[in-house]
């Protein structure tokens, strides 16, 4: 994929890109990057394949230093981002808080988007889940761990959401360099002190209103994000909604065949 930048109301922002067809962008969540999506975009056909950087996340986390990064703010830059590249609308294809941005972005402005694909996604009051809300709250004492210390509790993270261990391990060499290079824990701390539930439960009553094809893919063994949710989120967007059964949290890596599948169809 080739990495671009541009620049959009003063932000840098980056997004890899890959083919030609129908747009289609990407979304990574926490604590994740536009890598995410290395194995799931050479399976899509006929598509503009935008994998998109979240502001304060990957190579963009210094950008956010001084911003709003919040998942429901994310909605705001990914609208601009859009705008400023020359896409009129796209399917969205979004995991973890990812879907939460393409879920917030298809309420406040559905003509932006075609269609949705959402696979272990924050919704409704699922999210912050309680390791990230305990991060948070030894927020002090986290922030002043070295990276050596640090790496150890990331990559412990990473492998509790994977059900492919080769791909856990593969992940955290993708992922976890954008951290090292930007402070390691005070990075991460700072995306997890911009989560706020209220993003999401604030369109919980227009959710089941949106009239956008959508289809979901979600890790039946998940413990960050659980399958129930992803019932209710299928109900809500009468959308069918395929189980992985032995797929954890980072379904866009372990089964990336599954995900491509759902946004070929």
């Amino acid at each position: 994929m080739e990495s671009r930048t541009v620049d959009v109301e003063g932000i840098r922002m980056r997004w890899e890109e890959e083919g030609e067809g129908h747009p289609v962008v990407f979304i990574h969540g926490i604590p994740t990057s536009p890598r995410l999506w290395r194995h799931v975009i050479p399976g899509v056909q006929g598509a503009r394949s935008m994998a998109w950087e979240m502001v304060g996340y990957g190579a963009s986390i210094e950008e956010g230093w001084d911003r709003d990064i919040s998942v429901a703010k994310q909605a705001d830059y990914l609208a601009a981002w859009m705008q400023e590249v020359g896409l009129e609308s796209a399917f969205l294809v979004g995991h973890d808080l990812g879907g939460g941005v393409a879920q917030i972005l298809a309420v406040r402005q559905p003509e932006l988007v075609r269609g949705l694909v959402l696979m272990n996604a924050i919704c409704y009051d699922s999210w912050p889940i309680p390791s990230v809300n305990a991060m948070g709250a030894m927020g002090p004492a986290v922030e002043r761990l070295p990276n050596s210390v640090f790496r150890q509790v990331y990559s412990a993270f990473l492998h509790r959401g994977h059900d492919n261990r080769e791909r856990a391990k593969e992940s955290i060499e993708e992922h976890w360099p954008y951290y090292e290079r930007a402070g390691g824990a005070a990075a991460m701390i700072r995306q997890v002190r911009s989560l706020n539930v209220n993003d999401t439960l604030a369109i919980v009553d227009q959710i089941p209103n949106l009239e956008v094809p959508a289809r979901l893919v979600w890790g039946a063994a998940d413990s960050f994000q659980k399958i129930g949710y992803g019932y209710r989120l299928a109900y809500e967007l009468k959308a069918p909604i395929e189980r992985i059964e032995d797929g954890k949290h980072f379904v866009p890596e372990d089964h990336p065949e599954q995900v491509a599948a759902a946004v070929n169809e």
